[in-house]
């Protein structure tokens, strides 16, 4: 790490894995490991605990050797108790050469869980960190509940440090265990920390059970510390910890300190973990969250079109990602443009408000519309224009019932006359063509189409609840044809294409 920079360590590997439900093969955490050190570039990660089981053995054993290789393995680090040395074996076993030895870093922890005094758990630290000299492994010290520590016991944490300044210690690591500490008694606590010994070199380990890991990494690192812990996507137990993506926008945004992470990896390693981990980013999480460089209103669109006037720091660019503008209710026609730019669609004035009207209708039906349905929509809407409709549906009722057969009620306009029909069927659909059969058949005394064939596709890309077309085959007068609807629901979708086929089927009687 050069000077100047803050030293970014990821702990997904461990403390991110024991999130509830998570459980990361050793191929996967392979794969983890050698993103976060090979292309994000982290400075250093953390990849299980000792002791664990026989797949932890593993898994380092594949993380080791790979890190060795490639000349890596002072930056991967492995968790160990003060056991008296069974933790450092087991380390040594699994190739590891550093050990974020836990100890207790605050009075109440030391003897209520390990029923020790100070003193006693000082002496056994010692020993441990003797024994990982011998065995050439280095050290370095998390003082767990050390935010409790500096607020209820710090005597015990200065004669803590005091005690073991000397020793062959790389870091000390202060643990925000269980997420206490709000940014002013962070950078309280963390300045204290630093000034009172100025020869050591501190992390911060942050969690977030108040939603305050990223503020608290903010203060720490004004405070002076020079290492921050991460996890991906803030994985973690309980609320988790600092999420990697977040701190590093802030450091180098707000602070303009600067890390050795690769930005524009950011987001895929994120995707990474959130496959192999089954825990899904939320949409609106900074930096990577699928919403978060899309704008919705069309005002906000139309002032990117005038300067970026929308636009902040947080460049999609940087993180691999481009900025999106959505379609829906809100959207307005500068969304849509700029969706249809990014096509290589261009329409005039007449036609975007057409496909804007449209757009509008699927949105208060709180759908949403991707880019990929947009062309699905132009066409649509663009196909009926070439047409002159004579036909439209005034109003259908459709119902369905448990053990009861399905009703359709419709009432249709043809030309300037108006027409009702009511009939059961197999389905909602069945029972609209039924009516529909009704009116051209027994009311007008007219043939009606053959459907020949049915199917339901969704545009390529696009979401299930979003788009549905519907591709109706028919036959009418010995001519085959096909009619297309567009919709959020299935039915209506269906409907849609009938009706077009009815508007076909006038206008070739008409010219016969």
């Amino acid at each position: 790490m050069t000077d100047g920079m803050i030293e970014i360590m990821d702990t997904t590997l461990r403390d991110g894995e024991q999130t509830s439900g998570v459980s990361l093969s050793p191929r996967e955490k392979l794969s983890i490991a050698q993103m976060l050190l090979d292309e994000l570039q982290a400075d250093r990660i953390e990849v299980a605990s000792a002791r664990v089981s026989e797949g932890e053995f593993d898994a380092v054993k594949r993380i080791t050797g790979w890190a060795s290789a490639k000349g890596l393995l002072d930056r991967v680090e492995i968790l160990g108790f003060v056991d008296g040395g069974v933790s450092l074996g087991w380390i040594a076993s699994a190739g590891g050469r550093t050990v974020n030895l836990l100890t207790k870093g605050s009075l109440k922890h030391c003897r209520e869980q390990l029923g020790k005094t100070p003193q006693e758990h000082i002496r056994d630290i010692r020993r441990d960190i003797d024994l990982a000299t011998e065995m050439e492994i280095s050290v370095n010290l998390y003082l767990e509940d050390w935010s409790n520590g500096m607020r209820n016991s710090p005597e015990y944490v200065f004669a803590m440090v005091d005690s073991l300044k000397d020793a062959r210690i790389e870091r000390f690591m202060l643990p925000d265990t269980l997420g206490i500490l709000d940014p002013y008694q962070t950078e309280v606590y963390c300045r204290t920390m630093v000034e009172r010994y100025p020869g050591l070199r501190f992390d911060f380990h942050p969690h977030n059970d108040y939603d305050l890991a990223v503020a608290n990494v903010l203060a720490a690192v004004k405070a002076g510390i020079k290492g921050i812990h991460t996890t991906v996507n803030g994985l973690g137990e309980r609320a988790g910890n600092a999420p990697l993506s977040s701190v590093v926008a802030v450091l180098h945004d707000h602070l303009r300190i600067r890390t050795a992470i690769r930005e524009d990896k950011i987001n895929r390693v994120s995707r990474m973990v959130e496959t192999y981990t089954g825990v899904h980013i939320p949409h609106n999480k900074p930096v990577v969250g699928e919403n978060v460089f899309t704008q919705c209103a069309g005002i906000h669109a139309d002032g990117d079109n005038k300067n970026n006037l929308y636009f902040n720091e947080l460049l999609p660019e940087r993180f691999g990602r481009v900025r999106e503008y959505a379609l829906g209710k809100t959207s307005g026609k500068a969304n849509i443009r700029k969706n249809l730019e990014a096509l290589n669609i261009a329409l005039d004035e007449e036609s975007m408000k057409k496909v804007t009207a449209r757009i509008i209708e699927l949105g208060d039906k709180k759908e949403q519309v991707t880019a990929e349905d947009l062309p699905y929509i132009v066409a649509d809407v663009l196909r009926q224009d070439q047409q002159e409709n004579t036909v439209f549906i005034e109003n259908y009722s459709l119902s369905i019932s448990q053990g009861l057969k399905a009703m359709a009620t419709l009432k249709i306009k043809i030309g300037d006359d108006s027409f009702e029909a009511t009939s059961s069927g197999d389905g909602q659909y069945d029972a609209f063509m039924r009516s529909l059969r009704n009116i051209y058949k027994k009311q007008l005394g007219r043939q009606f189409p053959m459907l020949a064939n049915y199917s339901v596709s969704i545009p390529p890309g696009g979401r299930t609840d979003a788009l549905v077309q519907t591709i109706i085959t028919w036959e009418y007068n010995g001519t085959t044809f096909k009619t297309r609807g567009l919709d959020a629901d299935q039915t209506e979708a269906a409907i849609k294409a009938t009706v077009k086929m009815l508007n076909k089927i006038e206008l070739a009687d008409k010219k016969q």
